[in-house]
């Protein structure tokens, strides 16, 4: 049995991370600035990335820290994430951890990364700055219940009846479930061929946003929107749209578009020989978004 911590138990992916790594029968502590509110399952630490006094206590005797911890809704989103990677990483080395796993961005270095992207890859290197080996998985959209870019997707299908849609929406991407990436990142804990590494992870599909959006309206029974690119909306004017449609607030909407002009594709499978399985298409993640939304509607 590994002692794990989950930095961003209380997220979209940490939520269903934390349960199966107790299922897989690790001891979990799931790091909150509130544990008295927590109700899942491991051990609740209270700890705040933004406050590094915290983070030694809770990380001290823990072999393997996953780090899922971003900033989209904050204009300074590039300092104040950059700041949190480096205090958790000096704690992660004080505390005796193996191995800080990484949740990242998929992108490619050669190409000119969004802000988002560029801040990602900063949290990969200043993670292990300290010392301790970091683990990288790179992903794009990640389709589930919950997820800001699933739930872009999600209701604007449900909302317009027409769409008007900024270019990026025919930039491809390679999108994974939510449980697929669950999948990767508990193969990767305490797996020899693993740390130090870094990764990329997607599904089988590659697809633009466009085709996205009309194979989500297919898995909900809805007719298909009429579809017309716009080829001059700026960043600033694509996030006030959206945020108009949906209820993705205007900054991390704005932080999120920065990166969808740029087509993120794998192109180093090389996780399936370390975590091999494979991955669910895309309008299969759909389909378990969908029910996964449903059941925690009756719930």
């Amino acid at each position: 049995m590994t002692r794990m911590l989950v930095a961003g138990a209380t997220g979209f992916v940490g939520r269903r991370l934390v349960p199966a790594l107790v299922e897989a029968g690790h001891d979990v502590r799931a790091m909150t600035r509130h544990p008295e509110r927590y109700d899942g399952p491991g051990e609740p630490v209270r700890a705040d990335v933004l406050d590094p006094d915290t983070l030694s206590p809770a990380l001290q005797g823990v072999e393997v820290a996953y780090y899922l911890v971003h900033s989209l809704d904050q204009d300074d989103f590039e300092e104040t994430e950059a700041a949190s990677a480096r205090a958790f990483g000096e704690a992660a080395a004080r505390g005796g951890v193996r191995q800080i796993v990484f949740l990242g961005g998929l992108g490619s270095d050669d190409d000119e990364l969004s802000t988002h992207l560029r801040s990602r890859r900063a949290v990969e290197t200043l993670l292990g700055e300290a010392g301790v080996p970091v683990t990288v998985l790179r992903a794009a959209v990640i389709v589930g219940d919950g997820g800001i870019s699933w739930e872009i997707t999600r209701q604007l299908v449900k909302n317009l009846p027409a769409m008007v849609v900024p270019r990026w929406a025919q930039t491809r991407t390679q999108p994974i479930a939510l449980d697929d990436i669950v999948r990767y990142l508990v193969g990767v804990a305490d797996n020899e061929g693993a740390i130090g590494k870094v990764f990329e992870v997607g599904g089988p599909d590659r697809l633009t946003y466009t085709e996205m959006l009309k194979v989500a309206a297919q898995v909900e029974g809805r007719r298909q929107p009429p579809i017309v690119p716009v080829p001059v909306l700026t960043p600033q004017l694509s996030a006030r749209w959206l945020s108009l449609v949906t209820d993705v607030d205007t900054t991390t909407g704005r932080n999120l578009i920065d990166s969808m002009d740029v087509e993120v594709l794998v192109t180093d499978d090389s996780i399936r020989q370390v975590v091999p399985f494979e991955p669910m298409d895309y309008r299969a993640a759909v389909e378990r978004a969908l029910a996964d939304r449903d059941a925690d509607a009756t719930t």
